[in-house]
């Protein structure tokens, strides 16, 4: 937080596809964002002499991880920006909702389609639209993520024919709980960061040979070793007795709470692990201020793809990239938000009716078949675009993807099975082992091609190459733009 350069050379190194001057903004501005998130009362964990305390995670050189309650930094953060989002009395909130895809007019995104939980559909229009709604790991059957992570703010922009990037990369967490809840509850990297270390039902350490680092080697050795490791039939632990031990309950309460849930002591037990779906590194593609390829719509956090976390984040940096370019789309919202304008009445009734009901979600009695695609989507990627992916498994699961794009058009599983398409193309079109993209076919990174790659889906949902990404730009003057409306406004359809 004090030195940020070493940070921005160390996260910037990520298999070549890193933006270095994104990964400046996003080392540079850091410590103001989280002074920032104190100020409005988030309780980071600190020193005694009221300094940050910072520890350190897998792949960092040196302690720079800020905690909240050892591992509860995700939580405390959400508490407090939920705080301040409530006293904010020029925000309005819209709760047991579903949106369901971007109005584009005149080539330009305008608003969203809503679903209300009274079943009514909304179009909500807006200015300025800006999708934060996360990534697309609860596409794999185990991942650490909640029931809402299936990329359906990727799907949308897909649709609107937004630009997309890198969509292969996901990455696996190493340590998730392996108690059979779905989803998987995270095992924090922190605590090997403490010195808590991985063997097998034998005791054996097998990551020593696996990499230099061993335990704190960047996360794409460490799952793919695990996951290896227990394809070869060992089960595999995270052995924190002698690291942390009697300090479990105080230190990591949060962890300490999960694994008494299941039965385990981590004072005295091993508890048990397995690699899962973690975290998408691709995204929207998006410029250092959140921009789209899309006029008027912006991006942030896990669904954005801005080039600061390469082929494989580094850890603990998502939570950093959302505070930090979140910050840098409001502003800029705020800078162009007059320069912006709503469609008058007509226009916007005109458009509508010209929109297919098909592009849309269907009711709840399509809630079974979208519920079993959803299942089959994430069975075959865990089994065919995992950890470890060949072209063989790779085409067959685009083939099973292909046919379950039929069957979901009319159902809510549709955003998933798009996303799920997207990620395995990508995937065959890569052939390297990169990162979190790793092909046993190809298992050694190529030079010719280590940069970003963008693509679009086409209105027949063909996909097609972007040489390369253009953010939206606007003009400054517009002398006969409607602004009787407010950012946002709603019309019953």
């Amino acid at each position: 937080m004090t030195n940020p350069p070493p940070h921005s050379r160390h996260a910037g190194r990520w298999r070549g596809l890193c933006d270095g001057a994104v990964v400046e903004i996003l080392t540079g501005e850091a410590a103001r964002h989280i002074q920032r998130l104190a100020t409005l009362g988030a309780r980071f964990d600190r020193e005694p002499d009221g300094r940050f305390a910072l520890g350190r995670e897998a792949a960092h050189s040196r302690g720079r991880i800020l905690h909240a309650n050892g591992d509860g930094t995700g939580a405390e953060v959400v508490r407090a920006l939920g705080t301040a989002i409530d006293r904010a009395e020029h925000v309005r909130l819209t709760e047991a909702a579903f949106a369901e895809d971007l109005y584009v007019h005149d080539g330009r995104v305008v608003g969203v389609f809503v679903r209300h939980c009274d079943g009514s559909s909304v179009l909500h229009l807006a200015r300025a639209t800006v999708i934060a709604t996360g990534g697309t790991a609860r596409l794999f059957r185990y991942t650490t993520n909640p029931l809402g992570a299936t990329g359906d703010g990727l799907a949308m922009a897909a649709r609107a024919g937004a630009a997309l990037r890198d969509l292969e990369f996901v990455q696996f967490h190493p340590t998730a709980l392996n108690g059979g809840a779905d989803p998987m509850p995270l095992v924090t990297e922190a605590l090997r960061g403490q010195g808590a270390v991985l063997v097998d039902e034998r005791g054996v350490r097998f990551l020593i040979e696996a990499h230099p680092a061993a335990e704190l080697a960047p996360r794409d050795v460490v799952a793919r070793a695990t996951f290896t490791h227990g394809e070869s039939g060992h089960r595999i632990f995270l052995d924190a007795r002698a690291a942390i031990g009697g300090r479990f309950p105080s230190r990591f309460p949060t962890v300490f709470e999960l694994c008494r849930r299941h039965g385990i002591d981590p004072r005295r037990d091993l508890i048990p692990v397995t690699p899962a779906a973690h975290y998408h590194m691709g995204g929207v593609s998006s410029d250092d201020r959140g921009r789209s390829s899309m006029p008027a719509l912006w991006v942030c956090g896990e669904v954005a793809s801005t080039g600061a976390q390469g082929a494989n984040r580094l850890a603990s940096n998502s939570l950093l990239e959302a505070l930090v370019f979140g910050g840098r789309v409001a502003d800029d919202v705020r800078l162009v938000l007059d320069s912006l304008s709503l469609p008058t009445g007509a226009d916007v009734t005109r458009s509508v009716r010209s929109q297919s009901a098909a592009d849309r979600t269907g009711d709840d009695a399509e809630a079974p078949l979208g519920d079993r695609l959803m299942q089959d989507v994430r069975s075959l990627l865990w089994r065919d675009v995992r950890l470890v992916r060949t072209e063989t498994g790779l085409r067959r699961a685009l083939r099973a993807l292909e046919t379950a794009s039929r069957e979901a058009c009319d159902c809510d599983a549709h955003n998933g099975v798009l996303v799920a398409r997207l990620l395995t193309i990508a995937a065959l079109q890569r052939r390297e082992s990169r990162g979190g993209h790793f092909r046993a076919d190809f298992p050694d990174p190529l030079p010719h091609q280590g940069h970003r790659r963008h693509f679009r889906l086409l209105p027949d949902r063909r996909v097609e190459a972007v040489a390369s990404f253009r953010p939206f730009q606007l003009q400054t003057a517009h002398s006969q733009c409607n602004r009787r409306g407010l950012p946002l406004t709603c019309a019953a359809l």
